[in-house]
């Protein structure tokens, strides 16, 4: 492991490997973390500034690094780029949890590492970079959509307060540089917009000058050849694995799902069924399946009630199991699958792995193991330690943002989703799919449609801070433009105003109804 201490991000004070000094050939940080990669390939490369350099964590490193390509870092009192970030990125990687391991790109020269080997896959691209700071958010900028897992992890430290407001290293012509090379180039233009609008700033100069910069938007960097086998003891003398699933009225896809799990090489301990119907007078439609022989137990559980986020909440309090195979009823799925997701999850150190679901006709779209911005709660097998401290809010039910409320709480309580294509589902898409008896919803009765849908505003009023509700809105208002029936810009922009204050009353309405319950 080799240590480099710096001032400030801009000059190398101490270079340590192994307990010893080594020489440092130049004060330049970037020079000397280029070196250091091409040096030392196998070694992790930890940077520190000196006023942390007590504080450094050194005997826990071995299981925050657990394999090769991970990198993270931790914001005592430095971030590099602002807040206003969130104008143009809405992803979770924008807000970690300072509290947990957090899966994020937004790096901090305070404190951080990666291995040499998956530093030197960046060098081509970013060989121009001067600015240490700027280097690593790069690095992980382009590395976590080419299978590098990048964090904030506050274990990186010990006995170190964090500060609440942290110092931000760079201002608005650094920040234009960095959205105009990292991200689709109108996006520019949204952080322009939403910089006069709501910090009354005009940082024209800023936006000319950017263009001026090298892309780097979908960059590819090929890290297949680094090996990975994490060193996380995730791995129990026997895995065990339970499937819930939700179902109303496709028995004859049930069964076949069932049927598939039958097969597996890994056998699921449980299966558990929710069978919703609203009518009370009503009765199972899946007494077939009580009179076959299965090689796990079945729980049914009947409800007279419906809905996605209800169900899978009554099947989660029958898991037993260390896994949880999140799955939908009308899924076709290999005889190895469970046994294969539970092997990578292994290898990679994870809780929480999303399948590549696609329709019998559809083709793979990302192509590359990476940390995943969503999650799929028809399509995910997520520890039980971490999966049962979390819950799909009702509130949710019949609209919009259950999958994306859960998965941002697995991920505050430290469990990264990961997405891996190589274990794919096929999602058949049965008929009577998706929101199926659906009730009407209040807002729908009369007047103006609320936009964005109220759920989909609760759940950007509960997770995003100011600047992602703001970047929201913008462009919201922007790509809807396009596909709806207005086309006088004023008329237009009098209308969304509406619409969204619509969904905001809506969305208070339903926030209440939650903390009631």
């Amino acid at each position: 492991m080799l240590i480099l201490v710096h001032e400030n991000a801009k000059k190398v004070v101490r270079i340590i490997r192994n307990d010893s000094e080594l020489l440092i050939h130049s004060a330049s940080v970037v020079k000397e973390f280029w070196r250091l990669a091409r040096d030392y390939p196998e070694d992790l490369i930890i940077w520190v500034d000196r006023q942390f350099f007590e504080n450094l964590n050194i005997k826990g490193l071995g299981n925050l690094f657990h394999h090769n390509l991970i990198m993270a870092s931790y914001p005592v009192k430095n971030q590099f780029l602002p807040e206003t970030v969130g104008y143009i990125d809405q992803s979770p990687f924008i807000y970690p949890n300072s509290e947990v391991s957090y899966p994020t790109w937004r790096m901090s020269t305070d404190v951080g590492g990666i291995t040499g080997e998956a530093a030197l896959a960046f060098k081509e691209h970013l060989r121009k970079i001067d600015d240490f700071g700027y280097l690593i958010n790069s690095i992980a900028k382009i590395g976590q959509q080419n299978s590098l897992f990048c964090y904030s992890d506050p274990l990186l430290l010990k006995n170190i307060p964090v500060s609440k407001k942290p110092n931000y290293s760079v201002g608005n012509k650094v920040l234009f540089k960095f959205v105009y090379q990292f991200y689709k180039t109108e996006w520019i233009f949204v952080l322009l917009f939403c910089l006069v609008k709501y910090d009354v700033k005009f940082p024209f100069w800023s936006l000319i000058t950017c263009f001026f910069s090298e892309k780097h938007y979908h960059k590819k960097v090929d890290l297949s050849k680094i090996k990975v086998n994490s060193g996380k003891p995730l791995k129990a003398e026997q895995e065990t694995i339970d499937v819930i699933i939700p179902t109303l009225d496709r028995p004859q896809y049930l069964k076949q799902v069932l049927l598939d799990l039958k097969k597996q090489s890994l056998t699921p301990k449980r299966v558990v069924i929710v069978e919703q119907n609203s009518d009370f007078n009503s009765k199972s439609q899946l007494s077939e399946i009580h009179n076959m022989n299965w090689p796990f137990e079945i729980i049914h559980r009947f409800v007279h009630k419906t809905g996605a986020c209800m169900a899978r909440n009554t099947a989660m309090l029958e898991v037993r199991s260390k896994w949880i195979f999140f799955a939908d009823d009308d899924i076709r799925i290999t005889p190895k699958i469970l046994e294969t997701a539970i092997s990578e999850i292994n290898r990679l150190g994870i809780y929480a792995l999303n399948l590549n679901c696609v329709q019998p006709d559809g083709k793979t779209v990302f192509q590359k193991i990476k940390q995943w911005g969503a999650f799929g709660s028809g399509t995910a097998i997520v520890s039980s330690e971490f999966a049962l401290q979390c819950r799909f809010s009702e509130i949710y039910e019949y609209g919009f943002g259950e999958d994306t409320d859960f998965g941002l709480q697995l991920r505050t309580k430290g469990a990264d989703v990961i997405y891996h294509p190589n274990i794919q589902i096929t999602h058949l898409k049965a008929e009577r799919g998706g929101f199926r008896g659906m009730p009407e919803m209040p807002w729908e009765k009369s007047g103006p449609a609320p936009k964005p849908s109220p759920t989909m505003m609760l759940l950007v009023k509960s997770h995003f801070n100011l600047w992602m509700q703001r970047g929201y809105k913008v462009s919201l208002f922007i790509k809807f433009y396009n596909k709806q029936p207005i086309k006088n810009p004023i008329s237009y922009l009098m209308s969304m105003k509406k619409r969204w204050r619509l969904s905001e009353e809506w969305a208070r309405k339903l926030s209440l109804k939650t903390s009631e319950v």
